[in-house]
């Protein structure tokens, strides 16, 4: 198992010095689904919901998301993104989320993408709240990283 980088020898928190790394593409990507009532599906799917277009509201809020990471995760490092994709759809009985993050830099977008798919979750639950309170934001997980000297990862 890799060794926490975010604590210094005595056990202190400190953020991860990334600048001998080399600049590389890195790309994560992290999926996640909001299950919810057929009822909700259905009024999200005819865009009958009082606050508006559930998914291109959660869309843009994952993008946002994404892009202020570092301002919500302590130890993450200001990056600049090169892309962000958040894509929703309505599946079964859940409205499915995936994230693609990518930078050229020397540190990864993991997080982002996390951040990004759990803040579209919770913007879904927001807009549908008042009328499904059985909502659950569940499964999110990073499925892709790639770039660094830590290697690919796919789930």
């Amino acid at each position: 198992m890799n060794e926490l980088t975010h604590f210094d020898e005595k056990g202190n928190t400190r953020m991860v010095d990334v600048g001998e790394k080399p600049e590389t593409l890195r790309i994560a990507v992290a999926t996640g689904h909001v299950t919810a009532q057929q009822e909700t599906l259905q009024k999200i799917t005819n865009q009958e919901m009082k606050k508006g277009n559930v998914l291109e509201v959660a869309k843009l809020a994952g993008y946002m998301a994404a892009k202020r990471t570092s301002e919500l995760i302590p130890l993450c490092h200001p990056l600049t993104l090169t892309s962000i994709r958040v894509d929703l759809s309505i599946a079964d009985e859940k409205i499915e989320i995936e994230a693609e993050v990518q930078t050229v830099g020397r540190t990864g977008v993991e997080m982002e993408a996390l951040t990004a798919v759990s803040v579209a979750g919770l913007t879904v639950y927001d807009m549908c709240k008042a009328i499904d309170r059985e909502m659950c934001l569940s499964e999110i997980r990073l499925v892709k990283k790639t770039g660094g000297k830590s290697g690919d990862f796919n789930r």
